[in-house]
């Protein structure tokens, strides 16, 4: 797999890595046993970056990932972990962001992951406040001074939320939904991350599943699934659940996106590519319920690059279907 230097940490890390929410909790149920499946079929595919957050499985999902890499030594130093934190906080309210907090939520972390030092620590969507404080980022430098993290980005919502993080000196990384159904970040955010040099990690690459394309009108979601209890941004906001596309319209969308799918891959692999293809982006993180799907996502990477044909006629499915449901609200 092809690797890329992620931002500011001067880590290179493979294109293609593996989002561990669903090992955690929120997308049905994963077994201890599937967890640590999953994680060294990725391995074993070329990933060598995962991405975890405190608040997945309640620390679970960073418990599975320590427990895997202390069973495989031989990963050390070639494999970086980032997590995330903040939304353990109730209320979720900009004053809980301080350095105090940021301690306690890093060294749960870090027993969680059993390392000294986080390769990556981000704040986890927080109140856009947050990220406009300079108060809170001194707080985020003094978390890399004492060795808690080596070093820190952002996990945002909105381009101009990814825009004020950018522009801050010492942010390593952002964090930011990026596919086929969710395309503003294109036009400010990766070429502003680029000059400045900074990572971007693409999140929810395939819409929550839509575009794997095996969804349709009648697939139920298991009530413990997000993709059911969050579809109208009950619990959190509502881009993360298919990227904030209205589920039939996804489904509809989703279906000519496949259509659209070259001979030999699938439907979730054509996503991933066109992710990767985007400049500026640092690597792509899908999650993986199963051996199978990590495999089969980390070998997105090794088809050529979408035609131009295949671009406009994606491009085509956004501006058609898509973009009056998601281009003006994030």
């Amino acid at each position: 797999m092809r690797s890329r230097v992620l931002g500011r940490t001067g880590r290179e890390v493979g294109v293609i890595g593996l989002g561990c929410w669903q090992l955690g909790g929120d997308w049905g149920e994963v077994g201890d046993d599937t967890a640590h499946a999953v994680l060294e079929a990725a391995v074993a595919s070329g990933v060598t970056f995962l991405d975890t957050a405190d608040v997945y499985g309640d620390g679970r999902s960073e418990r599975a990932i320590g427990a895997f890499l202390a069973s495989r030594p031989d990963l050390a130093g070639s494999v970086t972990v980032a997590t995330k934190m903040g939304r353990r906080t109730d209320p979720h309210v900009a004053e809980a962001y301080t350095y105090d907090a940021f301690c306690r939520w890093t060294d749960r972390s870090r027993v969680n992951l059993r390392t000294d030092t986080l390769d990556l620590v981000q704040l986890h969507c927080p109140p856009s406040a947050v990220l406009r404080s300079d108060d809170v980022y001194d707080a985020l430098d003094r978390v890399v001074e004492d060795g808690r993290a080596a070093a820190y980005g952002v996990s945002v919502e909105t381009v101009d939320e990814a825009l004020a993080a950018i522009a801050r000196p010492h942010v390593a990384s952002v964090q930011i939904i990026l596919n086929v159904f969710r395309r503003k970040p294109l036009e400010q955010v990766l070429p502003a991350a680029a000059e400045a040099g900074v990572g971007i990690i693409a999140r929810v690459p395939l819409a929550s599943g839509l575009l794997s394309g095996r969804y349709d009108e009648q697939t139920q979601f298991a009530p413990d699934d997000h993709r059911a209890y969050n579809r109208h941004g009950e619990a959190f906001d509502v881009g993360e659940t298919f990227s904030g596309v209205p589920y039939d319209v996804g489904v509809r969308a989703a279906r000519e996106v496949a259509g659209l799918t070259p001979s030999g891959m699938t439907t979730a692999q054509l996503a991933l590519r066109w992710i990767v293809q985007q400049p500026g982006v640092s690597v792509v993180i899908p999650g993986a319920r199963t051996p199978a799907q990590a495999q089969a996502n980390a070998a997105a990477d090794a088809f050529p690059d979408l035609s131009d044909e295949t671009l406009a006629a994606l491009a085509d499915v956004y501006d058609r279907d898509v973009r009056e449901h998601v281009h003006a609200r994030w």
